[in-house]
């Protein structure tokens, strides 16, 4: 299965594959989708499985193989990849893993492979499965926007993203039903381990931005990242949160274009 995505910008214009937030679908990058097009950018933004409008997988599966078989469906053999939270995550194993595909590295406050959770995060985890395990989705949702945004964001969205992570619940359960045991069933589709490695394999051009109302783990990560990738270097954003693109869209689409632009092939 080819996981749901749009297309837009020159065919032979230079790839940008946008990556979003768990929390989130391919729809957080609304603002910034047509100015990367009308930039001359090949864009494509696609939905991880059971976000948005991509099905559940029925067996096992990896994000980043997910995104891989993608980029070959759309005869992409390399792109630059432009990450949000846990989409940052996948673009990094998809750089470690497979290094000649990835072209430059945007990160916005992005996951690590291999990082532990520390107790911020761990607390978020901790309130967001009493919700679940109540069965109040509605409120476990509006939980993810109040604790992922930051000051900046506008009530619109705040709502936009309660909605998204609303729908991602939604559409998880709906796919991975429980025996009365509480036991998955048989057929539900399940995430492969994230696999070991070796960041020091990723040869990419790497911005790594972390937000300063940011929970401390992903501000560490951005500010750790400098030090672990070759040719990375960090930028704190002093007004930003978990998801700066939605918070400042129009100065994230400029600052992403700049790096882009520089880090053209």
């Amino acid at each position: 299965m080819i996981i749901s995505h749009d297309v837009d910008g020159p065919v032979d214009g230079p790839a940008v594959l946008l990556l979003h937030s768990s929390v989130c679908d391919r729809r957080m990058w609304d603002p910034q989708w047509r100015p990367l097009a009308e930039a001359g950018f090949r864009v494509v933004r696609a939905d991880f499985r059971s976000c948005g409008q991509s099905p559940a997988a029925t067996g096992p599966y990896s994000d980043e193989g997910d995104v891989a078989a993608l980029m070959d469906v759309l005869e992409l053999a390399e792109a630059a990849f432009v990450g949000s939270s846990y989409g940052g995550r996948v673009a990094l194993r998809i750089a470690a893993l497979h290094p000649q595909r990835v072209t430059a590295l945007a990160l916005l406050c992005a996951g690590r492979p291999g990082h532990e959770p520390g107790p911020e995060v761990r607390a978020f985890c901790e309130a967001e499965d009493a919700l679940i395990e109540a069965g109040d989705l509605d409120t476990a949702a509006v939980l993810n926007a109040r604790t992922w945004l930051g000051p900046e964001a506008s009530e619109e969205v705040r709502a936009q993203v309660t909605r998204m992570q609303r729908k991602n619940f939604a559409n998880w359960f709906a796919a991975h039903p429980t025996e009365q045991d509480g036991t998955a069933q048989e057929g539900t589709g399940h995430e492969l381990p994230e696999p070991t490695l070796d960041l020091r394999t990723v040869t990419a051009p790497t911005l790594a931005v972390g937000g300063a109302h940011d929970l401390s783990d992903f501000r560490e990560i951005a500010a750790g990242l400098s030090g672990l990738l070759r040719g990375a270097r960090h930028l704190e954003l002093p007004w930003a949160g978990h998801l700066p693109s939605l918070e400042r869209p129009a100065e994230i689409t400029t600052l992403l274009l700049d790096f882009l632009r520089e880090e053209q092939p």
